[in-house]
């Protein structure tokens, strides 16, 4: 496994910790929730630099796409 797919795999293992605190829903249903979003989409895709972040920063991305049901990223 490359250092890429284990910044990948580790934040993918974080932020369904979040969802299933934060939603008090199972692993299983919370697996699914986010493997069917655009930001899991994104965070596996290496152009796009996600995996870099944090896995509280990508959570965040993931919770303003359940809530406006797209992607935003706030400017700096």
């Amino acid at each position: 496994m490359t250092k890429k797919e284990q910044l990948i795999e580790y934040n993918i293992q974080d932020i369904i910790e979040y969802i299933v605190m934060d939603l008090q829903i199972e692993y299983d249903k919370a697996m699914l929730i986010f493997y069917n979003s655009q930001t899991f989409n994104k965070l596996t895709d290496v152009e796009t630099g996600l995996y870099r972040e944090s896995s509280a920063y990508v959570y965040g991305l993931f919770q303003d796409e359940r809530n406006f049901g797209r992607l935003i990223q706030a400017e700096i």
